[in-house]
């Protein structure tokens, strides 16, 4: 059976994690250090933050609400991991008013292009902050994901509206700015001057599973788990992802 503790939400991260902490072992094997320096841009309360710090690294976290650094600075301290976290207020377009350009080893850039007026920037900006080995964590909001969602609710002209707008929305009240296809996000990789390390669709199936069934079916968690993590890295189901996921890396970090 799966655990009861495990929380649900490792639905939504079990994918990058495991893309995530095997760039960080790579990286740790090749500079020959185990602790590196991480920058989480848009990295709000820790929630990769705080486990990266309690892996031994020190990540530094930019994000714009005060009150998202606020439970940040608390989770940290609760967590043991003060001396290794430091939260700063700004934004992906100042970024180097609060971080140090080519100063990290890893930059996450997860949740932030949704939002901001230019992703080329904001892209730009993320890959100018590495080390010349280091390697980009891209996570968006994927335009495939959501045009299924809706169509699945019955919402069908929603679907329509977000497969044709430009960025993605299905109307007025949608909360999410823009969204992303898999081809759109590696060309802002690429036009960065990054490689492709790897591209991986997440939740592709948990936004669409009914919650009673995974939370009241024996072993349901794990399978599902399992059930992503082997379509995760399968181009066809890139296309139907809530959200997409990109490593991008140097030339001498994929040679590591």
């Amino acid at each position: 059976m799966s655990d009861p503790m495990r929380p649900r939400a490792a639905l939504r991260t079990a994918v990058v994690w495991e893309v995530l902490q095997d760039a960080l072992e790579r990286r740790v094997r090749a500079t020959g250090r185990q602790a590196l320096d991480i920058l989480d841009t848009g990295g709000g309360s820790g929630n990769f933050a705080v486990p990266l710090a309690r892996l031994g690294h020190r990540v530094t976290v930019v994000d714009p609400s005060p009150n998202a650094l606020f439970a940040l600075e608390r989770r940290a301290a609760e967590e043991g991991v003060a001396d290794r976290v430091r939260g700063v207020q700004g934004d992906a377009h100042g970024l180097f008013d609060v971080a140090e350009r080519g100063g990290y080893d890893v930059v996450l850039c997860h949740g932030v292009l949704e939002y901001v007026d230019d992703p080329a920037e904001g892209v730009r900006n993320a890959v100018a902050a590495l080390r010349p080995e280091g390697v980009l964590s891209l996570l968006a909001s994927g335009l495939g994901g959501a045009v299924l969602a809706r169509a699945l609710a019955g919402h069908f002209t929603e679907a329509r509206q977000a497969l044709d707008d430009p960025n993605g929305r299905w109307g007025t009240g949608d909360p999410m700015p823009r969204r992303f296809t898999a081809e759109q996000l590696t060309a802002l990789v690429e036009g960065a001057g990054l490689r492709i390390g790897a591209v991986h669709g997440v939740r592709v199936f948990a936004d669409l599973v009914p919650g009673v069934l995974v939370d009241t079916e024996p072993g349901a968690l794990d399978a599902l788990l399992r059930l992503e993590a082997a379509a995760a890295e399968l181009a066809a189901f890139h296309s139907v992802a809530t959200q997409l996921h990109v490593l991008g890396e140097t030339r001498e970090a994929r040679g590591a």
